[in-house]
C-alpha cells in the first residue's frame, strides 16, 4: 500500500502552540495543543519565556505525530509564529538570553514616541507607523537594559530577532539563524522594497545590523526538524496572520481577511498606500511578491479577557455565555478599546480604555464585543475609501465564531460577511504553502448579509463621537 502523504503544519500563538497533520485534501489526519504561559507586568510588559515556548512547540509536534497511523509519510513542515514578537539567544550555543517580548509588549513606547521626527521615513522603507508593537524597540530595550544581552554581544555570539528566528534555530537540526521577510518585516528594521535589513533603520533604533539573523525567502530550506524519530524539511516559515489568508488557496482580490483572536487583523491585496492603515509583506519567494493592506485592532479576545478579569468574570464563562448576550435585547453601555494600545487608523498606544454609560457585566462585555466590530469597521471604511473595491468580508479566528459579531460586521460595514467553516486558518493556510494540499474539495462557510439595525448604527454614531473627543 502507498504511504499516505502530509504535511506538518506548526503554529504558535500567544495563547498556546499547535501542531496539525494535513494529508492532499486538507482534512486533519492529528492535531495536538500544548498551552503557553503568558507574564504580564503592568500594563506594558507581556513576555513569554523562550524556552517554554520551543518546547511546547515540540511537544506538541510529537503528539499530534504520535497519533498517525501506519504509512503516513510526512513531506514537509511550515511554521507560523505572531509577528513582532522578539528574542534574544546565543547564535553558537542556543541558550536564551532574554524572555520572548510579546508583540503586545509596549515597554519602549517613550523611546518610539521620541522618534517621531522620523516617522514618514520609517513608514517609506517599512509600510509601518512608528509604534512600540514592532520587534526593534523591543530588540534596543534588551541591548541596553539586559546584561546576557550585552555580553553576548561583546563576544559576538548574539542573534536578535524574531521569535520564528529564535524557533528555527532551536528546532532544526542545523540550528540555523534565519529570517524570513513577513516577520522579520515586523522588526521595523527591514527595508520591504529590498528585503534586507536597513542599516539606516539600524543606526535609528540603535540595533547592530550583525546581530540579525540571514534574511531568506518565505520559501527556503530553513533546516530538517528531528522529532518523534522522522526528519522532516521544514519549508515554509511565515506570520500567522498572512498565513490564515493562504487558507484556501491564493488570496483573491476584492475580499478583506479578518482573523480575529487574540487580537484582530483585517487585510486585503493591494500594491497601494494608504494613510493610517499599513502596508505589510505578505509572501516572498523566488518567483512573486505579494503586500496586504492592513489594519490591526490590538483588543480583541485580549480586550475580552481583560475586562472579564476586571469585572470578576470567568473568561471561559464569558465565551460560554457571550453569543447569548450579543443576542439579548436592551442598550449597552460604549467602550472606547485602547486595550494593548489603540491600533489602526488611529495609532494611540496610551490611550486609556473606559466605559461611556453603564450596564451590568453582561452589558459590559456586549460592549467591549462592540468595540471590536466598530474599530474593524473603521479600518474597512478606509480600505473602502481608498484602497481596492472590496465585494466581501471573510472571517476567521476564535471570536469569528460568535454570529453576533459576524452579523454586526456584515450590518454595519455593508458587505457580506462569510465564515469558512475553517478552524485552523493559519494551519491549514501554512499547508497550502508548503505545497501539501493537491486537491482539497469546496470549503462550506455560512455567510451574513447586512440587515438594517438602526440602534447599532445609533450606538456606532455615538461611539465615534465619543472616540474622536477622548483623542482629542
Amino acid at each position: 500500500m502507498a504511504a499516505t502523504r502530509c504535511v506538518l503544519a506548526l503554529d504558535q500563538g500567544g495563547h498556546a502552540s499547535r501542531a496539525l497533520v494535513f494529508d492532499t485534501r486538507g482534512r486533519v489526519l492529528s492535531q495536538a495543543e500544548r498551552r503557553i504561559g503568558t507574564q504580564r507586568t503592568g500594563g506594558d510588559r507581556v513576555e513569554h519565556l523562550p524556552a517554554a515556548v520551543l518546547r511546547s512547540l515540540r511537544q506538541a509536534a510529537e503528539a499530534a505525530i504520535a497519533m498517525l497511523a501506519a504509512g503516513v509519510e510526512i513531506q514537509a513542515a511550515a511554521l507560523a509564529t505572531q509577528r513582532s514578537s522578539i528574542a534574544c539567544w546565543d547564535r553558537h550555543t542556543g541558550r536564551v538570553l532574554s524572555p520572548v517580548l510579546s508583540w503586545q509588549d509596549r515597554r519602549a513606547a517613550r523611546r518610539v514616541s521620541a522618534l517621531a521626527d522620523h516617522g514618514a521615513r520609517v513608514r517609506k522603507l517599512t509600510g509601518l507607523v512608528l509604534s512600540p508593537h514592532y520587534g526593534a524597540s523591543k530588540i534596543a530595550w534588551c541591548l541596553r537594559e539586559l546584561q546576557p544581552v550585552k555580553q553576548a554581544l561583546k563576544d559576538g555570539r548574539l542573534a536578535a530577532g524574531p521569535l520564528a528566528s529564535y524557533l528555527v534555530a532551536g528546532l532544526t537540526a542545523e540550528h540555523n539563524c534565519v529570517a524570513d521577510p513577513v516577520n522579520g518585516a515586523r522588526t521595523q528594521l527591514m527595508d520591504i522594497h529590498r528585503g534586507a535589513w536597513s542599516p539606516e533603520l539600524g543606526a535609528l533604533f540603535g540595533v547592530p545590523l550583525e546581530v540579525l539573523p540571514t534574511c531568506v525567502d518565505n520559501r527556503h530550506a530553513f533546516g530538517t526538524l528531528d522529532i518523534a524519530g522522522q526528519r522532516i524539511p521544514l519549508t515554509v516559515v511565515t506570520g500567522d496572520q498572512p498565513a490564515a489568508l493562504f487558507a484556501q488557496g491564493a488570496p483573491e482580490s476584492g475580499v478583506a481577511y479578518m482573523n480575529i483572536g487574540t487580537g484582530a487583523f483585517v487585510q486585503c491585496l493591494t500594491e497601494r498606500q494608504v494613510p493610517d492603515l499599513l502596508r505589510s509583506l505578505l509572501w516572498r519567494d523566488a518567483g512573486r511578491t505579494l503586500y496586504a493592506l492592513e489594519g490591526t485592532v490590538n483588543g480583541a479576545g485580549s480586550a475580552l479577557d481583560t475586562m472579564a478579569a476586571k469585572l470578576d468574570l470567568g473568561p471561559a464563562m464569558v465565551m460560554r455565555r457571550l453569543p447569548a448576550w450579543l443576542d439579548g435585547p436592551g442598550e449597552p453601555p460604549l467602550f472606547l478599546n485602547g486595550v494593548g494600545g489603540l491600533g489602526a487608523p488611529f495609532w494611540r498606544p496610551a490611550f486609556r480604555s473606559r466605559f461611556v454609560g453603564r450596564g451590568d457585566a453582561a452589558a459590559c462585555m456586549v460592549a467591549v464585543a462592540e468595540s471590536i466590530v466598530f474599530l474593524l469597521v473603521e479600518n474597512l471604511e478606509r480600505m473602502q475609501r481608498r484602497g481596492p473595491r472590496l465585494q466581501r468580508v471573510q472571517v476567521s479566528g476564535g471570536l469569528a465564531r460568535l454570529d453576533g459579531l459576524c452579523q454586526r460586521l456584515a450590518d454595519l460595514s455593508g458587505l457580506p460577511v462569510d465564515r469558512p467553516e475553517l478552524h485552523e486558518a493559519t494551519a491549514l493556510g501554512l499547508a497550502h504553502l508548503a505545497g501539501g494540499i493537491e486537491d482539497a474539495p469546496s470549503t462550506p462557510f455560512s455567510r451574513f448579509r447586512p440587515q438594517h439595525d438602526s440602534s447599532l448604527v445609533a450606538r456606532q454614531r455615538r461611539w465615534q463621537r465619543a472616540l474622536a473627543a477622548a483623542l482629542d
